[in-house]
């Protein structure tokens, strides 16, 4: 946990918090982080019809007392006539003041991370106004970045300032006033970053100017396309930088740029040899880079690592990769086109960002090496499954919900997520599978640059896009592996030279699976229900082995068993 004092230089003439009834004194209380640390659920009903259009965000980082002083505008919309407004922002930070739509804001509140004030009388629906925030202090520090979300405060061997901002699993509001929730993302995103002269800080966008002052440098990026609010990020360090362009097949150019620390460019460019390598195996199989007007970006950092949009966080140490390359780099890297280019409506579907995320790696061991990488990397995360909670509850949760093990599914949405896709890519075939996934990327089966743009979607349009391209109605299939926790279970009972199968589940809908059988030095494909099947085997000692590729997905004992051995 980050220190709740804040620094008494830096809060010189903000306004002092009181929490005396029906006072025009602003009222802020002592700093908290409880409400901060979780992000998403169901929408809060002030912020259900407000519109996110641009948001301008200042940061002015002192290193040494490990503060932020920072400007927030934000260029919002009601939909429909509301008197209050309601942003979300912690407790670390003090706010100096408010300006609502030109209006000064006397009368606000700052309680439990969360800002509210009534809007000026001259805000109407339908009509963009601006919010400007001032605001100041010791922000909430990660511990276990990224598994705890805010500020990382480092320093490099050499004892200069390296930090970093990490809050996908407690959201925005830990370092910016915002609207907490993935579905609220900018179109446009300016990102004003001052720090200390001889530091570099790296943002995400494109880098418009640097300006120089006697003892601090200015970096402003901008994005132009919709930015995840968890993925607009900070990071700051003595950075050098490799560059280069990248020729697309899709017949178009844009900048791949990685920032590492001074001192490890030899180590910087073997890892930036990879970039395209990557670029040219997602281009290939998933469909164009989605931020080519901006950058394919990467910064070395004090953590392991996150996606954030066009400046992915790479904290891996250029530690070597057992499958010939950087699975970091190139999981980080998926995050561009799952996650970045279409965002989950709900932490509750976040196996969309991370079961694909996490599938990118045996493919792409299969697109270099071919079948046995893949199989070795798919039976690597086989191990991991844990199959106690649904990978999809289909009801609103919060980043923390479906984290947490112990009340949503935890890295099922990992490793399980991949499996789903391995064994419906099995079930309908290659070119109906990635035919599905570009849809669901893009939201256009004929995805070119300049006809898409960063969209959000769910699990139902998953499902849609794999019923459009297969002609059937695939729902029981996700009724099995998404909406019920527990797997299909591939029952066997021999009798001589008889073999009867069948599939038990918990699920009720029909569920029907081809299943590959060697039988002796034979290969034959079974169509197995629950309904028993028996099939004449050519004599009664012949060797059988049941699904011999591992390509359905499926309940295996002695999986369990080892798995409950790692997780000791």
């Amino acid at each position: 946990m980050g220190s709740n004092a804040i620094n008494s230089a830096l809060v010189l003439g903000i306004l002092s918090a009181t929490a005396l009834s029906g006072c025009s004194t602003p009222t802020q209380e002592q700093p908290t982080l409880a409400q901060t640390l979780e992000t998403g659920g169901a929408l809060k009903p002030l912020q259900k019809n407000i519109e996110l259009d641009q948001a301008d965000l200042f940061f002015d980082i002192h290193p040494e007392t490990k503060s932020v002083i920072g400007t927030t505008t934000l260029t919002l919309t009601v939909t429909a006539e509301q008197k209050q407004l309601l942003l979300d922002l912690d407790n670390n930070y003090r706010i100096s003041s408010i300006t609502a739509a030109g209006h000064p804001v006397s009368d606000f509140s700052h309680e439990k991370g969360e800002i509210r004030f009534t809007l000026p009388d001259s805000v109407t629906v339908n009509q963009p106004f601006e919010v400007t925030i001032n605001y100041e202090g010791q922000p909430h520090v990660a511990e276990r970045a990224p598994w705890d979300g805010g500020y990382v405060w480092s320093k490099t061997e050499s004892g200069q300032p390296w930090i970093a901002t990490a809050v996908q699993g407690e959201g925005c509001d830990l370092i910016w006033p915002c609207l907490d929730h993935p579905t609220f993302e900018p179109q446009q995103t300016d990102i004003r970053i001052r720090v200390p002269k001889g530091l570099v800080a790296a943002s995400n966008g494109r880098l418009i100017e640097t300006t120089e002052g006697d003892d601090w440098s200015e970096y402003h990026w901008r994005s132009e396309q919709s930015q995840n609010n968890y993925g607009i990020a900070l990071n700051i360090g003595p950075y050098d930088k490799l560059e280069t362009t990248y020729h697309s097949r899709y017949g178009h150019e844009y900048p791949l740029v990685f920032y590492y620390l001074r001192g490890e460019k030899e180590k910087a460019q073997k890892l930036f040899a990879e970039f395209p390598k990557q670029l040219e195996f997602y281009e290939r199989v998933i469909g164009p880079y989605p931020f080519y007007a901006e950058k394919m970006g990467v910064v070395q950092t004090p953590h392991l690592g996150m996606e954030h949009q066009t400046i992915n966080a790479y904290g891996q140490d250029y530690k070597p990769g057992k499958y010939d390359f950087d699975w970091l780099l190139q999981h980080e890297l998926a995050h561009e086109w799952f996650g970045n280019q279409v965002t989950n409506t709900d932490w509750d579907h976040m196996w969309l960002h991370e079961g694909f995320g996490t599938y990118m790696q045996p493919l792409y061991g299969q697109y270099l090496h071919g079948d046995a990488l893949y199989h070795t990397m798919m039976y690597d995360q086989r191990i991991g499954i844990r199959n106690e909670h649904p990978i999809v509850s289909n009801k609103p949760m919060s980043e923390d919900d479906v984290y947490k093990a112990d009340r949503g599914p935890g890295s099922d949405i990992y490793q399980k997520g991949a499996w789903v896709l391995h064994t419906l890519r099995y079930l309908i075939g290659d070119e109906a599978f990635f035919n599905a996934t570009q849809q669901l990327v893009y939201g256009t089966d004929d995805p070119k640059p300049g006809n898409f743009k960063p969209h959000f979607a769910d699990t139902q349009d998953f499902i849609d896009a794999v019923n459009a391209e297969t002609g059937k109605d695939m729902t029981w299939f996700f009724e099995h592996y998404i909406y019920q926790a527990a797997l299909p279970e591939l029952v066997s009972e021999r009798d001589g030279d008889q073999l009867t199968l069948h599939f038990k589940s918990a699920a009720k809908a029909p569920f029907t699976m081809p299943v590959e059988i060697r039988v002796g030095g034979e290969l034959r494909t079974v169509v197995v229900s629950k309904e028993a099947k028996t099939i004449t085997l050519p004599s009664n000692d012949v060797h059988i082995v049941l699904d011999p590729e591992s390509k359905i997905l499926r309940q295996q004992d002695y999986l369990d068993e080892y798995s409950a051995f790692e997780a000791k």
